[in-house]
């Protein structure tokens, strides 16, 4: 039955349960996590809100859950980084880098699409 190899629904719950614990996990050890899970709070409601349509909403919300999703990544890549070796290395330090701009160029696009959907 290729269905049944294919659609696994232990295998479902097993992994929300491990996506909520390393959700878990970023919110007890990343204090940019918490700070970016206090923003959302506050900006998805307002987002709504203040979108006049569907794809405005999406727009506005959807940036900061990419700006969350880009500092899991940034996140786990460092905690691989910082398992690996607790020594200065110039390609450890670039791996961390490269996170962190990632998770500046997802900032910056909240503020771009924000400007843009709430003044145009």
């Amino acid at each position: 039955m290729v269905f049944r190899d294919t659609f696994d629904f232990g295998r479902l719950v097993k992994a929300f349960f491990y996506s909520f614990k390393g959700l878990k996990a970023a919110f007890i050890n990343e204090v940019a996590f918490r700070q970016e899970v206090i923003l959302s709070v506050i900006l998805i409601p307002l987002g709504i809100w203040l979108g006049e349509n569907g794809i405005e909403r999406a727009l506005l919300v959807g940036v900061i859950l990419l700006v969350m999703i880009v500092e899991l990544i940034n996140s786990g890549i460092e905690a691989v980084v910082d398992r690996i070796s607790g020594e200065h290395h110039e390609l450890s330090g670039r791996a961390k880098d490269v996170g962190s701009a990632a998770v500046l160029i997802a900032l910056i696009n909240v503020a771009v699409v924000w400007l843009l959907v709430l003044i145009y």
